[in-house]
């Protein structure tokens, strides 16, 4: 099988750029032909050109809506995918998924859309909700299969009538395992704390330093990993609460697996999720996981068995669980064994890896089967 990975950005690896390497690189040992097109260059190609995974750097996608631009990247994508020849494309961020469904659709290529989070989830602004609603109406209808990455943005595309339920499926995040090297302590003390995210609008950062100001007499240190626009601002929130002491400010690693493995608690604060691949990380190196109650995250993890949900927002709730967890080395182990036991019965990589090959090989099948029927029509008359 030979599959063309769309996706949008290169500047930067979130999760959907970790999804699509992980299993472009898996799909390639497997002896399938993959090759990733993606907006520009940037950590994410270096990544693909470190696993020899192929790919194409589209000059004209880009994230931010220009009418101008994305009619330019249209055409890149159409051409470009006549020259590749995929049996088929499957599309991850929101404008690769708008701008690729459209080229499939021109083209009369097999289609998947990834959905991994939907720009319409509760916690985006309402205006901005209404907006990617609309548009993912008009272009969903044109994907042969929709796959969401958590239970809740299946049932949200359902309840706001974005497409068919039959035309999409849930396929839940995994992980490559890791060395048991790399399992966390989470008895050790004193407790480090850690949140692997990126500083943009979606996180909460600045709700967990203003808790944790409130816990500066217990004995914590907290590493911060990722980078975006807004650390500065979340760096300057640390000073003013004279905390800034006790907080890392890493950026973005590529040794997350080895962070992970020194702390003993981990946490996401968030306004919105799609279902986030870091607290399936955090579950695969035995850690208890404080998060905030958003997309699938209780589809991940599971509150007062593997670690605590909290409301979103809720700095009350917040400061009582992470208060709880800091005195309680038994209970933090007692949370990591269960958080390591879920991710592996539901969460390793080969699951997710076999199930979307599954939707693939049936995508293909039914798109034979029409142009066979649609060859047996025309003969007919």
């Amino acid at each position: 099988m030979k599959i063309a990975y769309i996706i949008t950005r290169a500047d930067a690896i979130g999760g959907a750029q970790v999804h699509v390497k992980d299993l472009a690189y898996f799909l390639k040992k497997q002896g399938h032909e993959v090759i990733v097109l993606v907006g520009g260059t940037g950590s994410f190609t270096e990544k693909l050109k470190e696993l020899d995974i192929p790919y194409i750097a589209l000059r004209h996608l880009v994230r931010p809506i220009n009418p101008f631009k994305d009619l330019l990247a249209s055409k890149e994508i159409i051409n470009t995918l006549r020259e590749v020849k995929p049996d088929i494309i499957s599309l991850h961020s929101s404008k690769a998924g708008w701008l690729g469904r459209l080229a499939a659709k021109w083209l009369k290529i097999p289609v998947v859309f990834t959905a991994h989070g939907w720009a319409f989830t509760e916690g985006v602004p309402k205006r901005k909700q209404v907006v990617y609603r609309w548009a993912e109406k008009l272009v969903a209808s044109l994907a042969d299969k929709i796959i969401t990455v958590s239970n809740h943005d299946r049932e949200l595309a359902i309840r706001y009538k974005i497409v068919h339920p039959s035309k999409i499926v849930t396929i839940h995040n995994g992980m490559p395992d890791i060395d048991s090297t790399l399992f966390a302590k989470p008895e050790v003390e004193p407790v480090h704390l850690i949140m692997v995210a990126r500083f943009e609008e979606q996180k909460d950062h600045i709700l967990l330093l203003e808790t944790l100001e409130e816990l500066k007499d217990l004995p914590w240190t907290l590493e911060l990993v990722g980078d975006g626009p807004l650390m500065g601002i979340v760096r300057e929130r640390a000073e003013k609460l004279g905390i800034s002491d006790k907080v890392q400010f890493s950026g973005a690693c590529d040794d997350v697996p080895s962070r992970l493995a020194k702390a003993q608690i981990f946490i996401l604060t968030s306004k919105w999720e799609g279902f986030p691949r870091s607290i399936l990380e955090a579950m695969r190196a035995g850690l208890p996981v404080i998060a905030s109650d958003v997309g699938g995250v209780k589809e991940a993890a599971i509150d007062g068995v593997t670690g605590y949900i909290i409301p979103r927002g809720d700095k009350e709730e917040l400061k009582k669980r992470l208060k709880e967890l800091l005195l309680d080395s038994h209970k933090r182990v007692k949370f990591g064994l269960a958080g390591r036991k879920r991710y592996e019965e539901f969460f390793t990589f080969e699951r997710m890896a076999k199930q979307t090959m599954e939707v693939y090989q049936e995508v293909i099948g039914q798109k034979s089967k029409e142009s066979y029927n649609f060859a047996r029509s025309r003969m007919k008359c």
